[in-house]
């Protein structure tokens, strides 16, 4: 089985997962414009196990529907890296996909929060669209 290394930008923190992907997707929702520093937040999603190596801060956020949201960053460079949604940590992570820096990543199959995104945003052929989050 695969396996793909995530880290933060100094390489202090970094997350180890299995496999291919379940997911990757593009979210355009302002928290998510907020929380990356740019006009979208691109992630993919894995299932369970996987390793973090480092330190992480922890910052919780409430999504639309109730769902909180466990994001990780690095407390020196402040990278955020990967998340879980609380009472389903045990069935998978969101990663950054930015941080496996790797241009051969799968792209993404979905978009939410369409009704956020820029206008000059152009999505891959193919992409799944959703206004908002159809979750």
């Amino acid at each position: 089985m695969r396996s793909r290394t995530a880290s933060c930008s100094c390489g202090q923190l970094s997350i180890e997962v299995q496999g291919e992907p379940r997911a990757v997707g593009v979210c355009h929702c302002l928290a998510c414009q907020r929380r990356t520093g740019g006009v979208f937040a691109t992630l993919a999603g894995f299932a369970t196990p996987y390793k973090v190596v480092g330190a992480a801060s922890e910052y919780v956020r409430v999504g639309d529907q109730g769902a909180r949201f466990r994001f990780r960053f690095c407390p020196i460079c402040g990278t955020n890296l990967f998340h879980t949604e609380e009472g389903f940590e045990d069935s998978g992570v969101s990663v950054a996909v930015g941080g496996f820096a790797d241009p051969s990543f799968p792209p993404p199959r979905a978009s939410v929060y369409n009704c956020r995104r820029h206008p000059w945003v152009q999505l891959p052929p193919g992409v799944t669209v959703y206004d908002m989050d159809p979750d």
